[in-house]
């Protein structure tokens, strides 16, 4: 049967978990499913699950070079016009691969589609839901309201815009989303429940927030020629929460997040623009006469 949709999974360590995973991907019960692993030589119980399915679906385990180089082998290995990437610690919903199909049969001049997603604990509780919105190309600037598993899009955009760039190792499938809206890709929201993303000590990025953020700063700087003041102030509070300022103490907070604003619009801006320098005086100022009336209290 001619594949009509690839499901791609980059693998490493995730032993854990991956078999929920490859669950919730073969017992879509589609039609013309094509499932391929690409395993970077994890050394815990992946290979063994992996083999434990036969030849059910596809799948290769060997020193890569990160998650995008996985993707991109994966996008390589496949051959369905509809393709989807899905985490070894993710999951999809039932019935998700089938409302993808049906919605890209009734809509053939749509790239990419995207629905709701949720974030689950390590025993696939409910945690919350992602925050998705409909497409809007200066929003997503601003925030990433796409849920990467819950995203699907046609072949025609690889070909289109490239493939995973192998460069980055957080905020991959961001950079790939303002890549596609810089390049006019036509995006959809299908406002139903698709996949779910996994929260746990091991996900790579609940670990790296000032990496993330500078991975975003870095690329919102190459397709746009500068960062959007609101990644500025992000990468500000990542950093200062990292180095221990509590936000119990909000005069010291502010201080430090405005310093920090302030540091990282010259490193990627090369100047300070009317807005952060207003939104940081608000910060000092408000928080400082707090800090006045508490000492005088």
């Amino acid at each position: 049967m001619t594949p009509r949709i690839s499901i791609i999974t980059p693998s490493y360590n995730q032993g854990k978990y991956i078999e929920r995973t490859i669950q919730s991907v073969l017992t879509q019960g589609v039609e013309g499913l094509e499932y391929v692993v690409i395993d970077g030589g994890s050394t815990d119980q992946t290979v063994e699950i992996l083999t434990s399915h036969g030849n059910r679906f596809w799948w290769v385990s060997e020193k890569d070079r990160g998650h995008a180089d996985a993707i991109n082998k994966g996008v390589a290995r496949s051959s369905a016009p509809i393709v989807g990437w899905l985490n070894s610690d993710d999951i999809y919903y039932p019935g998700a691969l089938a409302t993808v199909l049906e919605f890209f049969d009734a809509h053939p001049d749509v790239d990419v589609v995207y629905g709701d997603a949720c974030h689950i604990d390590e025993e696939d509780v409910f945690i919350e839901k992602y925050l998705t919105e409909p497409w809007n190309w200066d929003r997503l600037l601003e925030n990433c309201f796409i849920s990467q598993p819950a995203a699907f899009l046609r072949r025609r955009v690889f070909d289109r815009c490239g493939l995973m760039d192998l460069a980055l190792r957080q905020s991959i499938d961001y950079e790939y989303w303002v890549r596609l809206g810089k390049n006019g890709v036509r995006f959809e929201y299908l406002p139903k429940l698709l996949a779910a993303t996994r929260l746990h000590a091991e996900a790579f990025t609940v670990g790296a927030r000032v990496a993330c953020h500078t991975a975003i700063n870095n690329f919102m700087c190459r397709h746009l020629g500068k960062t959007p003041d609101r990644w500025v102030f992000n990468y500000a509070h990542a950093v200062v929460e990292t180095k221990g300022f509590r936000r119990s103490e909000p005069f010291r907070f502010a201080l430090a997040v405005s310093a920090v604003s302030w540091y990282a619009s010259l490193r990627w801006n090369h100047s300070l623009s009317r807005n952060v320098l207003q939104t940081t005086g608000g910060w000092i100022s408000g928080n400082a006469g707090k800090a006045i009336r508490e000492r005088l209290a």
